[in-house]
């Protein structure tokens, strides 16, 4: 099915693998009235779409009329797998939901989510954002004939639907032992159920709805996209349960914040708040931040967009430098049914953006973009741009050098396949040809999140890792090698 994310992706250019995101996982509860059946199922339709940057591999809606769960996914985008007349079978007033990238498990319809398994009380259907990083120690508790999938997800599902005395019962037990980074969103027949690993290091937001109904979801841009009102962020170690009775909130471990600052740079919508602050306005600082640090002569600031873009904005205000549009995005162009042919290939970058001649010609150019993984995109950026008459190509990027891989829930590449855990900035700065490359330290980019630098994972910019990943535990396949 083909997929149309609208991003620079790896699918057009295949020698770079952009960060891929994390999932995006989304529930809501209402009231069992008639009109909310036939609600439920186009509330997290609407919610998902507003997280489909986070996963465009596959999706998936699990409904609950209070007797049964019914579950659709598919592979593919949320308005390929959805339409009117599927969403009108899906009736029923609690709802999860789920946009999947994989980073445990390869990109099947069996490993789509939610995941559903039957208890000894009725159904569980579970989605799950993040990764654990002791799936094959949770898998041995389990028979192996008891997965019928491949990911982290699936091990998380069986165990909880296997326990005795309920689903709140079984999170508390289950949850406690598991490790990495998880923010659940499940259901019963008659329950919601949201969940966060301690350390906090995939957003989970709680919402109202027309003062009956609840939301969950991964960020606060869904909460908006279907009418609801932000209450509050899902506590690190926080079990919660949502039903008749409303919402009630317990713990099953103590919380040991550790959020991913790459949701500043790249994951999260530039609508979405974190920690109170919308991530546009950090997105923004750490521009004005980044011309601070790295100044330059030049004419006219321009952005790769769309990710640059905030950050450019940032960098125009702080040096005094113009903002222009250098580069005009074409945002239909994803992944398709055709391949391309090795000349279609070698235009690269071309397919996705295209020069404006009459802006750039004898420029000297400041170019900001987010974050450099392999460095080929940026390459073909640079190149593009001074065949297009630039006179100067400065790069800065609003995030430190990417130099380590994540293991709780972002597919970067390994460090050997980074461009950063193999060449200083001087080396980055002459493989994709700019006249000079700079990049926002640490340091100022934390500043910039206004979050205390031991509240925040920054693995991927230092090597710090805040729970420790054993070596047979990394990597995407990790359940895949035993099975036939």
């Amino acid at each position: 099915m083909p997929l149309g994310d609208g991003r620079l992706s790896h699918d057009l250019d295949p020698s770079d693998r952009a960060p891929q995101d994390a999932c995006g996982v989304f529930g809501v509860w209402v009231p069992p009235t008639e009109s909310a059946r036939a609600e439920v199922s186009k509330l997290a339709y609407y919610g998902l779409y507003a997280l489909q940057h986070r996963g465009q591999e596959s999706a998936g809606i699990a409904v609950s009329d209070g007797s049964r769960i019914v579950v659709f996914k598919d592979m593919g985008l949320v308005a390929q797998v959805f339409d009117e007349s599927v969403l009108n079978t899906l009736r029923g007033h609690i709802a999860v939901g789920h946009c999947r990238y994989s980073t445990t498990g390869s990109p099947t319809w069996e490993n789509a989510q939610p995941t559903f398994r039957s208890t000894g009380h009725g159904g569980l259907a579970l989605t799950h954002n993040g990764n654990l990083i002791n799936t094959p120690e949770l898998a041995a508790r389990l028979d192996p004939a008891e997965l019928t999938a491949t990911t982290d997800t699936e091990v998380l599902t069986a165990l909880l639907a296997t326990r005795e005395g309920g689903a709140m019962k079984a999170a508390h037990e289950i949850l406690p032992v598991t490790r990495g980074a998880f923010s659940l969103v499940f259901m019963d027949e008659h329950t919601l159920y949201a969940a966060r690993d301690p350390e906090g290091i995939r957003p989970l937001v709680l919402g109202q709805w027309e003062d009956c109904g609840w939301v969950v979801a991964s960020e606060t841009a869904a909460l908006d996209i279907v009418g609801a009102r932000f209450v509050r962020e899902v506590e690190p170690g926080e079990l919660i349960a949502i039903d008749g009775d409303g919402v009630r909130s317990e713990r099953f471990a103590e919380a040991r914040p550790k959020g991913c600052l790459f949701e500043y740079v790249y994951l999260a919508r530039p609508d979405t708040t974190i920690a109170g602050r919308s991530v546009q306005a950090t997105r923004v600082e750490v521009g004005r931040r980044l011309a601070m640090e790295h100044p330059v002569e030049a004419d006219m600031v321009i952005p790769t967009p769309e990710s640059g873009t905030p950050a450019a904005i940032g960098y125009a205000e702080a040096s005094g430098i113009p903002y222009g549009q250098g580069l005009v995005k074409n945002s239909y162009v994803g992944r398709t049914f055709i391949q391309p042919s090795q000349t279609i290939r070698q235009l690269g970058i071309r397919l996705k953006l295209n020069p404006l001649r009459e802006a750039i010609e004898g420029k000297r150019l400041v170019v900001v973009d987010d974050s450099i993984v392999r460095g080929n995109t940026q390459r073909q950026v640079v190149a593009l741009l001074r065949e297009a008459g630039a006179a100067e190509v400065h790069v800065r990027i609003s995030s430190p050098p990417v130099a380590w891989p994540c293991f709780y829930g972002i597919d970067f590449a390994s460090r050997a396949e980074l461009i950063a855990g193999n060449c200083d900035v001087e080396g980055i700065r002459d493989s994709i040809g700019a006249d000079s490359l700079g990049f926002i330290s640490l340091d100022e980019l934390i500043a910039a999140s206004r979050i205390d630098k031991d509240r925040l994972c920054r693995a991927c910019f230092d090597g710090v890792y805040p729970i420790e990943v054993a070596e047979s535990a990394r990597g995407k396949h990790v359940l895949e090698p035993t099975r036939s």
